[in-house]
């Protein structure tokens, strides 16, 4: 038997501990090919629901898989299902040694079994997969706690009786199966609060659908709004162009850390964001598919609903005052961020 040992993150941020036993049976597209075994084969989903995936997740997954002598096949599906199924097929036919999915409407699925039927183990990153071997991610549940506290917190600084207030609740898109997560673990949080939500739109994973819904919806509400919960930074980015022509300015929440995201907090028109520091992710994604391409079996401690093996890694909350750690961890470039009139926040909140 084939016994090792992946280094645990835990106790940098919260990533579950992996513990290896066994041996895999592994696989390929071409069993004839050796360097199909050596092959990390990676799906993107697009550019558009937020630029962490080409400019954050590519590099750090193709870094570390090479670091380690792997070869590396990473591409995008640019926000199309046909043209995700056509990049699978193709890396199929060349050969895999793991595959490593972000799922686009539902279109994961499908290559996973494709995948599988080869022998060939798959992770489920970032968003959950049906039928996967493994699911890297964040801890969904806990980023949607964080968001609703940041509502509730915000309320309490705004003066405002949380079983009263008009909030509207702004969720992702129900093909993804994070927003469900996200929405329950913010939703938990709101409600125990007395938080309940006076209008809820359909949810989208685009900013500009996103304001065209929230504009809709506050006019439904006669242009009285006390906070939105709203699921990621993108999306709060739509609410807020909103807010501005209206002259409002509450609680709103959002994750990802993205600059737009980043100056919103920092200019006050956005109480947090959620920080999901990527290249965690992104180092146990690859620690797991090194561990598969080495032909071991790796267990994760945490697992869904369904029985996935989950590695989750533990989000934070950023505030004005939390701005600069995402600074000083690389993942948000103060030159980019410190811009018109977020260059005097950036002074006042000690980035440079």
């Amino acid at each position: 038997m084939k016994t090792s040992s992946l280094v645990s993150a835990a106790a940098l941020a919260g990533v579950s501990a992996l513990v290896l036993a066994g041996c895999a049976a592994g696989g390929g597209g071409s069993t004839d090919d050796a360097a199909a075994a050596t092959r990390a084969c990676v799906i993107l989903p697009d550019a558009a629901s937020s630029p962490r995936w080409e400019n954050n997740d590519r590099p750090y997954l193709e870094d570390g898989l090479e670091a380690a002598g792997f070869e590396t096949d990473i591409q995008n599906a640019q926000g199309d299902v046909n043209k995700y199924a056509t990049i699978a097929d193709q890396q199929l036919s060349k050969g895999c040694g793991v595959m490593l999915l972000v799922d686009y409407n539902g279109a994961g699925a499908a290559v996973a079994e494709k995948a599988k039927a080869e022998g060939i183990p798959v992770i489920a990153y970032d968003r959950p997969i049906e039928g996967v071997d493994y699911y890297v991610s964040f801890d969904n549940n806990q980023v949607g706690a964080l968001e609703g506290q940041s509502i509730v917190d915000g309320l309490a600084t705004a003066g405002k009786d949380p079983t009263t207030a008009v909030v509207v609740y702004m969720g992702g898109d129900p093909a993804d199966g994070n927003a469900k997560m996200f929405h329950d673990g913010a939703v938990e949080v709101m409600e125990a609060a007395g938080i309940t939500p006076a209008a809820e739109p359909p949810g989208v994973w685009d900013g500009e659908k996103s304001a065209t819904n929230f504009e809709q919806a506050l006019t439904s509400l006669g242009g009285k709004v006390d906070a939105v919960w709203v699921a990621n930074d993108t999306n709060a980015a739509g609410v807020i162009t909103v807010l501005d022509k209206n002259g409002l300015v509450v609680p709103v929440s959002g994750q990802d850390a993205s600059i737009a995201g980043l100056q919103n907090v920092l200019l006050g028109k956005q109480t947090a964001t959620v920080y999901k520091p990527i290249k965690l992710e992104a180092d146990a994604a690859v620690e797991l598919a090194i561990a598969l391409l080495q032909g071991e079996t790796p267990t994760a401690d945490q697992e869904l609903e369904d029985g996935t093996p989950y590695v989750a890694v533990t989000p934070q909350l950023v505030g004005p005052e939390q701005v600069v750690d995402v600074v000083d961890a690389g993942d948000a470039d103060p030159a980019e961020l410190c811009q018109g009139e977020v260059q005097a926040k950036c002074g006042e909140f000690g980035i440079e």
